[in-house]
């Protein structure tokens, strides 16, 4: 592959990514600072007319059966199990949340805001096709970094200067990681 030809993939690639990466670096940054969004929540159902298995290997079926046993006509991509409480997934819209006890079951509706679904999107708790953009967009990223930094190593007016900004950012990390 000739050097010009490299440079344009980059090119291409990091102009494409770059929204997407902006969002992704602000969303984690907002969840960082403690800035994780919220939920309107609002229950349901409360009751124990409807029963839960979580034992069910089949989430999916078990959580559309609950829905529709509450006239709730939602779809989801899949359904998640965390203790004695089910979610429906994507998390990053309008989803439900199953709590269930001996005694009771809870079925809450939950919209994220703004913030929420960004930080749900970052996760990789959103929409299946979006995680799958989300894997060929690290993929991209890995070839952005390792094109720009074999650029910068074969350039002689680049070489030292790579090699040095490399270095220190290793460095740094490791440092910052050993604290």
């Amino acid at each position: 592959m000739s050097r010009k030809l490299l440079i344009n993939i980059h090119l291409y690639l990091a102009a494409f990514f770059t929204p997407v990466l902006l969002i992704m670096a602000i969303s984690g940054g907002l969840y960082l600072m403690g800035i994780k969004g919220s939920y309107t929540e609002q229950q349901v159902f409360q009751g124990n007319s409807v029963k839960v298995d979580p034992s069910n290997k089949h989430l999916e079926d078990e959580v559309s059966k609950i829905l529709a046993s509450l006239n709730i006509d939602h779809s989801f991509d899949y359904a998640k199990k965390s203790g004695s409480t089910l979610y429906t997934r994507p998390t990053s819209k309008l989803h439900y949340v199953i709590q269930s006890n001996e005694d009771e079951v809870t079925v809450i509706e939950r919209t994220p805001d703004f913030v929420k679904r960004l930080v749900e999107l970052h996760k990789g708790h959103g929409p299946s096709w979006f995680k799958t953009f989300q894997k060929v967009m690290a993929a991209g990223l890995i070839f952005i970094l390792i094109t720009g930094l074999w650029l910068g190593l074969t350039s002689p007016m680049l070489k030292r200067q790579t090699w040095a900004i490399s270095i220190s950012g290793v460095l740094i990390f490791v440092l910052l990681a050993s604290l």
